[in-house]
């Protein structure tokens, strides 16, 4: 009976450091948001007229986007950056380490920028709301440092 109960927690131990270390997959992540599908209960996906919009040109919003989102724990760049208009973030969960991406998009519409957006949880059918939250706490502040 020990012995299953070990392999067990072996078994466990196993998946919690694949969730941690599995290396990132940079073609299938850092993609343009209208490209990536309904991420369903694991994500949410903002593009076209659901897409927000903000004052500024692409390269300020993006950058000021990117410190946002650099000033929380266990968030990364993954790929792209403020001159590509594409840039996509790894956040991590505080206790498990599961990744999510987040790939922003931003688009001139003009004296505005839109960005579209693709935030998807890589594990698990459900993200319980996580990134829609990360979403709407960086939408909100970069709402403050934007609109006069």
């Amino acid at each position: 009976m020990k012995e299953i109960i070990y392999l067990i927690l072996l078994l466990a131990a196993a998946g919690m450091l694949w969730i941690r270390f599995a290396p990132h997959d940079t073609d299938r992540w850092h993609v343009d948001p209208a490209e990536v599908g309904d991420p369903r209960g694991s994500g949410v996906r903002l593009i076209g007229k659901e897409a927000p919009r903000f004052p500024g040109d692409p390269d300020t919003v993006l950058q000021e986007l990117a410190d946002i989102a650099l000033s929380e724990p266990r968030v990364r760049i993954l790929e792209g950056g403020v001159d590509d208009g594409l840039l996509t973030f790894v956040a991590r969960t505080k206790l498990m380490g599961y990744p999510d991406y987040i790939t922003f998009k931003a688009v001139a519409e003009g004296d505005e920028t839109k960005l579209a957006v693709a935030s998807r949880a890589r594990f698990g059918s459900s993200d319980w709301g996580v990134n829609r939250d990360r979403l709407d706490r960086w939408f909100a502040e970069l709402d403050l440092r934007l609109r006069p």
